[in-house]
């Protein structure tokens, strides 16, 4: 499994008044695949904080294609893009569900920290989880 898809309809709320996909809801989107993503591997977000960890956002990217509109299916794909000890970055791709065509592409790099705050090695069950 090297992606993992999860599809969303464009709420309005979500949207302007042209009934466009206001460009921000992109990182919520991402998070979404991100945590569609972890699941598929085996573990939740949760669990991972139930451990004494969290993953924090150092960068996220995103370039914009084309519009996202009210009422749409896309899909967000989600993929591990590369990990170190420390680092994970995902990369994501949101498409048109109806012909896959790209709206939007980008990236997030997440730090692993310890309940204090400080910078950790990532556990080695969940690095073995994302990796496999």
């Amino acid at each position: 499994m090297k992606t993992v898809d999860v599809d969303i309809r464009v709420r309005y709320a979500e949207t302007d008044q042209m009934g466009v996909a206001y460009y921000a809801n992109y990182l919520i989107w991402f998070e979404v695949g991100r945590s569609e993503f972890c699941r598929k591997k085996g573990f939740s977000y949760s669990d991972f904080e139930s451990s004494g960890y969290k993953l924090v956002v150092t960068d996220a990217q995103c370039r914009y294609r084309n519009a996202a509109r009210y009422d749409e299916m896309i899909t967000v794909r989600t993929w591990l893009k590369g990990m170190n000890r420390r680092m994970i970055t995902f990369g994501y791709r949101v498409l048109r569900k109806s012909k896959e065509e790209v709206i939007a592409e980008g990236e997030t790099r997440h730090l692993c920290l310890d309940s204090n705050g400080k910078p950790k090695s990532m556990p080695e069950e969940f690095a073995e989880l994302l990796a496999g």
